[in-house]
């Protein structure tokens, strides 16, 4: 089957190197004569694990091919895909700019036999604008069908070849016959349903994770309240399979490209028709502040950070990818260089990017590696649980660090291994929080 892609971010150059890996003929579509070529040398503009091996093999086999321009692509019986961002407004709303853009752009290809997809993440309603958009521009409406995205940055491969389900949205059964072939080698459930369900049900299941993690991270504060242990609470509530184990693991909260944005865009919904979503609000406000959890920790054994070298393990919101929208980090090391902190992170991928979104980059040291950065430290708080991370030989941070003190902000660290290295620890809602003197 020909398809189009429009857009090449994570969804777009994903999904679209996935339907050639199946078989079909992709052409992905991007204004940006840099990126594309860039794209045909079988070079992946982001980060992502796998992606590039399949770009070339693709494109070697001729079933994977980069335009600019649309006229170039588009073939009487595409079926098109429109996979632009919907970056976030300052009202929080979802900013359809560029899909609208989309929209204008396909109008001159597009008949009422055509079939349009919308790949992004939308606002409900959004599938009916862009065929009212369409239609204005040329007198035509397409069949329109909400096929969202449930990609995790660092995993989107394997969540396109092993997802739990694909969701189609669609008035029409013609539309819904097409999709189903399309997707038809990948094997994965197909739930059917009509489109604005479609549109809500994206939205409905990113809120429902963020509320899971907001949740516990509550309950871990509230377990070192009462001297509790969140890892055994985690596990105890998570054995229960009307609750489920995922996203139920405490730290500094969540980030990157879809939690917050889509949870503020469902927050934003409500207040188009005059309502609230006290839930969400609730969950966003726990999280607005989540990162504070970590210098707390450690003003609790350095009284005061003037002066102190503060290493920063993981820049990027999560591991296997270098994103760092509503990254933690960033706001982490707005407050320590505020407290005074000199700062020095580590991040093995997400250093180049991570320079436009730090405050003051220039005074921030960034590596690649983690030993110079834990050198003559009086500090280290983990932010991103990444493997190298993970796996670091405690003697390491005990012999580099000026003073060997852990802020475990992701509970990734053993803590008995931690205290039999002779190293200073703290992490989140667990036991080994106490009798930790205040250095001065």
């Amino acid at each position: 089957m020909n398809i189009v892609v429009i857009g090449t971010g994570y969804v777009g150059l994903v999904t679209g190197t996935a339907l050639a890996e199946v078989g079909h003929q992709v052409v992905c579509v991007d204004l940006d004569a840099v990126k594309v070529a860039q794209m045909r040398d079988g070079k992946s503009p982001i980060y992502e694990p796998g992606l590039e091996d399949l770009m070339r093999t693709n494109g070697a086999y001729g079933r994977l091919m980069f335009e600019t321009e649309l006229g170039e692509a588009v073939k009487d019986d595409s079926v098109l895909f429109i996979a632009v961002g919907t970056p976030q407004s300052e009202d929080g709303s979802a900013n359809l700019d560029y899909i609208l853009a989309a929209a204008r752009g396909i109008a001159p290809f597009v008949n009422d036999a055509t079939v349009v997809v919308t790949k992004s993440t939308v606002p409900v309603g959004t599938n009916d604008l862009i065929a009212d958009t369409i239609a204005t521009a040329c007198g035509t409406r397409p069949m329109m069908v909400s096929n969202p995205e449930f990609l995790r940055e660092g995993s989107a491969i394997h969540d396109t070849f092993y997802g739990d389900r694909i969701v189609i949205g669609t008035a029409h059964e013609e539309a819904a016959s097409v999709m189903r072939e399309i997707f038809a080698p990948f094997a994965i459930p197909i739930f059917e349903t009509d489109i604005r369900s479609s549109e809500m049900i994206k939205y409905a299941a990113n809120a429902f994770l963020a509320t899971k993690i907001s949740f516990i991270n509550e309950m871990a504060d509230m377990c070192e309240w009462k001297d509790a242990d969140i890892e055994a609470v985690s596990a105890g509530i998570g054995m229960d399979t009307r609750i489920g184990s995922k996203f139920l693991q405490a730290g500094i909260g969540y980030g990157g490209s879809c939690f917050p944005k889509d949870t503020k865009a469902l927050i934003a919904m409500a207040r188009e028709e005059g309502a609230r979503l006290p839930l969400l609000d609730a969950v966003e406000t726990v999280n607005a502040v989540r990162f504070e959890k970590m210098v707390e920790q450690l003003l609790t054994i350095h009284d005061d950070l003037r002066g102190k070298k503060v290493a920063v393990l993981g820049l990027a919101f999560k591991p296997g990818t270098d994103d760092m929208r509503d990254a933690p980090s960033i706001k982490i090391i707005e407050q320590l260089a505020a407290a005074g902190a000199d700062v020095q992170a580590y991040d093995p991928i997400a250093v180049s990017a991570a320079r436009k979104w730090l405050p003051s980059a220039n005074a921030v040291k960034l590596y690649d590696t983690i030993e110079p950065t834990l050198l003559e430290a009086d500090a280290a708080i983990i932010v991103t649980e990444w493997y190298e991370v993970k796996q670091l030989d405690l003697t390491v941070i005990k012999t580099m660090m000026r003073t060997p003190i852990v802020i475990d902000g992701r509970n990734c660290m053993n803590p008995e291994q931690m205290q039999e290295a002779g190293i200073i620890y703290r992490s989140i809602g667990r036991k080994n929080n106490d009798k930790i003197p205040v250095l001065r």
